[in-house]
């Protein structure tokens, strides 16, 4: 079971991710695909969720484990990326994160 805080960091992290275009994976979903598929770097993400989402910025500047994951995301490759976020999703407290995901996808390569 997955601590409030570990929802916070998947989530935000998640949602922090949520950016950007690249490769196909086939079982992606079309609402995550750009999160999946980003080239953004960390500092892209944190940028464009600075300025799209301050709130959940604020949050997410506050926690380590978010940062974390979401460097950890950024690492890994496409599939295990897609695997991260369906996590994110079936968390309770991370769902909503997850519909931020196409907002900064689609903005943060211009940070």
């Amino acid at each position: 079971m997955m601590s409030g805080l570990t929802r916070l960091a998947a989530a935000s992290g998640g949602a922090a991710l949520a950016l950007t275009a690249g490769l196909a994976v086939a079982s992606a979903d079309p609402a995550t695909d750009p999160a999946v598929n980003t080239t953004c770097s960390y500092s892209q993400v944190v940028a464009a969720m600075n300025e799209q989402s301050p709130g959940i910025a604020a949050q997410f500047n506050a926690t380590p484990a978010a940062q974390s994951w979401l460097q950890n995301f950024l690492a890994a490759p496409p599939p295990q990326r897609q695997q991260m976020v369906d996590e994110a999703q079936d968390s309770p407290d991370a769902a909503q994160y997850v519909a931020l995901f196409g907002p900064l996808a689609s903005t943060c390569d211009k940070f």
